[in-house]
């Protein structure tokens, strides 16, 4: 009988992370469809308190990326190659964002690879118009059967450099792209005539707020000229039955993933 009942209550639960027919509809329509309050303004608060403490410590022992735009403004990133048994692992693992991938990717799921993009005031870097599939093929990826959510740690709006997407540009397929300025962006060429073709939308988030986007949608971000910080942690995920068929990069390959309860990084 109790096993009865939680069976039940897990199968609720499962439901109710699932995405909606209408968030469905709109990652069809437009490559990306935006879920609030995504994580409690609890969970949050101590994400953005304990990756701050931790980043900032790793950029002073030189373990995070800078990333310099044509402007000379810099962005931090900092990548994780495996989800393990910390904090950071927990949370790409939460069931709140593998049960979304699985449902959308409609495969078995993987993580990818998980990284905080980091602008601080005033000197967070722009992000050129590119496509994440648009590199990720080079590395043995042979569908794009990929997807990311990006989790807002902080307020996130037009002036402080927010994500900006192409809608709807996901259906173009895979785009030519050219290594330009430290960056990997889409040709010129074929980003005119997708910028006459397709509306540009700023993606304003509250923090706390998550982004599910396909791996095709066409997607920058200005640099952060404001007195705000601009962090968003990005997981992203790929079909088991789309492991990549060579060894390019040391992350991206297959590894069993072992989902957690929602929240479980808090624990920790």
């Amino acid at each position: 009988m109790l096993d009865g009942m939680v069976s039940m209550k897990n199968n609720q639960i499962s439901i109710m992370l699932k995405p909606s027919e209408k968030e469905k509809e709109q990652y069809a329509l437009d490559g990306y469809f935006l879920r609030t309050n995504f994580f409690s303004s609890t969970e949050i608060d101590e994400f953005r308190s304990r990756a701050r403490d931790d980043l900032e410590k790793d950029l002073r022992n030189d373990k995070v990326m800078i990333k310099a735009d044509k402007d000379g403004n810099t962005t931090l990133l900092k990548m994780w190659y495996t989800a393990d048994d910390d904090f950071y692992g927990f949370i790409a693992r939460d069931e709140r964002l593998v049960i979304l991938a699985k449902e959308i990717i409609g495969d078995d799921v993987y993580i990818y690879s998980h990284k905080m993009t980091m602008k601080n005031p005033g000197e967070g870097g722009a992000w050129e118009w590119h496509q994440d599939y648009g590199y990720w093929h080079n590395y043995g990826l042979l569908a794009p059967d990929m997807l990311s959510i990006y989790i807002a740690l902080d307020k996130s709006h037009e002036k402080n450099g927010c994500l900006q997407v192409l809608n709807g540009s996901h259906k173009l397929g895979r785009l030519n792209h050219i290594r330009e300025n430290d960056q990997t962006i889409i040709d010129s060429e074929y980003l005119n005539e997708a910028e006459n073709r397709y509306t540009a939308k700023y993606v304003e988030m509250e923090e706390g707020d998550a982004l599910v986007f396909h791996c095709n949608l066409l997607h920058r971000s200005d640099a952060n000229l404001s007195k705000e910080h601009r962090w968003g942690y990005i997981a992203s995920y790929n079909a088991v039955s789309n492991k990549p068929f060579k060894k390019v990069r040391d992350y991206g390959h297959y590894q069993p993933m072992h989902m957690v309860q929602s929240g479980h990084f808090m624990e920790n």
